[in-house]
């Protein structure tokens, strides 16, 4: 997925302009790794070497700035989903998939609460990743129901649901991953028929 680029972005930037995007996506990987989601904009600006306005010229909020950081780890997911599409359990390619998409919703402290509020909010540069994650869900949730492993009653928003609750409670549990391979079976035997 490429980042959203506001309409006056659209145009070709200036070798400047270009060093300074990238170099604010480079910051705010890091201060997002480090502070989580909500790391402050103003420290990242001068972490950069920038004026707010360079990276408010750029990013026009927060949203935007976080779709450009997760824009390739999207890209990855939604490629990860089209590879398990092709694998022979359809159940075990929904579980294999929801932990990809787990870690990548707890890549950042706060990324998945972002994420579910974004989801909702039509004007979010966030919107399109969120999109993607549902797309991807839903094709292999389909798959699932289609060859009655799945149950009908559930979609890809409850699937979405799901992710961000198991990335929030592996945030803030002390063993992090281990609570996400303990949750994940449980929840992939509640979407099964016979679970």
């Amino acid at each position: 997925m490429k980042p959203v680029i506001p309409a006056d972005e659209q145009r070709p930037r200036r070798a400047d302009a270009r060093r300074n995007y990238d170099r604010l996506v480079a910051v705010a990987k890091t201060a997002f790794s480090e502070q989580g989601a909500d790391a402050p904009l103003d420290d990242i600006a001068k972490r950069a070497g920038v004026g707010q306005g360079t990276l408010y010229r750029h990013f026009p909020h927060r949203d935007a700035l976080l779709a450009a950081v997760i824009g390739e780890s999207i890209d990855a997911l939604h490629a990860r989903a089209e590879e398990l599409l092709r694998a022979d359990d359809p159940d075990w390619a929904l579980l294999e998939w929801l932990r990809a998409a787990v870690a990548h919703a707890g890549t950042y402290q706060g990324l998945a609460a972002s994420m579910m509020s974004s989801m909702y909010d039509e004007g979010s540069a966030l919107r399109s990743s969120c999109d993607q994650m549902h797309a991807a869900g839903a094709q292999l949730m389909e798959r699932a129901q289609r060859q009655g492993s799945a149950r009908p009653e559930f979609d890809a928003a409850d699937l979405f649901q799901l992710i961000a609750a198991v990335a929030w409670v592996t945030e803030r549990s002390a063993d992090g991953g281990q609570a996400a391979e303990r949750l994940l079976p449980a929840i992939t035997k509640g979407l099964l028929a016979d679970g």
